[in-house]
């Protein structure tokens, strides 16, 4: 970040939830001039101790250059954005609005059309990681949109986490997003069968781990879900369901452009047979135990002090 101004631009920040909150705070405390909403406006006050500023309206934050959103869905985007109390509800705007919801393709696309209309560059911008990742500096974001709006922006998106990719116009972001979670279920589905082969030979779970994640297979998504899998730690990071979602978006996308995916589809049958068994709200590494069911093993936490490489 060595060079760059934080301040050459003025900063909106929409949606205060985990990820919201830990995106916002680094903002804030980088030294960046950033105004924050949200709907409930207790959530966003104790982001004014790291530096930012806490506005009741969202049209405050229409004379911002750059509007970052953070919200739940879709219609939330387009209700910050256009709805009556919404940003541009007066008719003033910033110059750059930057989303990393997880929305639908077709609702970016629609949003992107509707800003285009007011002279608003929008970049697509989901991210990778969770609240804990943010906090470790260690959050990705992929950005699709104009490039100089892209050019703008990755400064702050660089201050936010530890890398922004930028991979073309319109909406390749999303589909490089849900590329990304079709991997995260085949890579755990993966790591629990080998993972539980290696204890059924003999091997403590944690030693098994121990060496793959010191491996050329091991990486960060390996190590982080080590405790989970060690010492059957399941809070809640990413359901099943929400894996579902993501895995039958990325099939759709496979049929669409005559991609054939037969890993995938193996996986989204053993996520649908893990919501099937009642684990739909645990986390979906929660497969390991629908694994040891099929496998004869009753499993039992190790244990073991084991780190998640954050």
């Amino acid at each position: 970040m060595a060079g760059q101004n934080l301040k050459a631009h003025r900063l909106g920040w929409i949606g205060i939830g985990r990820m919201g909150y830990a995106m916002a705070e680094r903002l804030a405390k980088a030294g960046c001039d950033i105004s924050v909403w949200n709907r409930t406006r207790s959530k966003a006050e104790p982001l004014a101790k790291s530096g930012a500023k806490v506005v009741d309206a969202l049209t405050e934050l229409a004379a911002c250059d750059v509007v970052f959103t953070m919200v739940s869905t879709g219609k939330d985007v387009k209700e910050v954005l256009f709805g009556p109390h919404g940003v541009t509800s007066k008719g003033k705007a910033p110059k750059i609005v930057v989303d990393s919801t997880s929305i639908s393709l077709e609702e970016s696309a629609e949003i992107r059309e509707k800003l285009a209309r007011q002279g608003i560059k929008f970049l697509a911008a989901p991210v990778s990681g969770n609240a804990k990742v943010i906090k470790a500096g260690k959050l990705t974001v992929v950005a699709s949109g104009p490039r100089d709006a892209f050019d703008t922006v990755a400064p702050y998106m660089q201050a936010i986490g530890q890398g922004v990719s930028y991979v073309g116009d319109g909406e390749l972001s999303r589909i490089a997003k849900i590329c990304h979670n079709v991997m995260l279920g085949v890579v755990i589905q993966n790591l629990c069968e080998i993972t539980l082969l290696a204890q059924k030979a003999g091997m403590q779970r944690h030693a098994f781990l121990d060496f793959l994640n010191k491996s050329v297979m091991g990486s960060m998504f390996t190590r982080y879900k080590t405790p989970a899998l060690v010492n059957l730690d399941f809070h809640v990071t990413f359901t099943p369901e929400l894996l579902r979602k993501d895995i039958d978006l990325g099939l759709a996308a496979g049929r669409e452009f005559g991609v054939p995916m037969p890993l995938t589809s193996i996986a989204r049958d053993m996520v649908q047979s893990l919501i099937g068994n009642g684990y739909a709200d645990q986390d979906f590494s929660t497969l390991l135990l629908l694994q040891a069911k099929a496998s004869g093993i009753e499993l039992k936490p190790e244990n073991v002090d084991v780190g998640d490489g954050l």
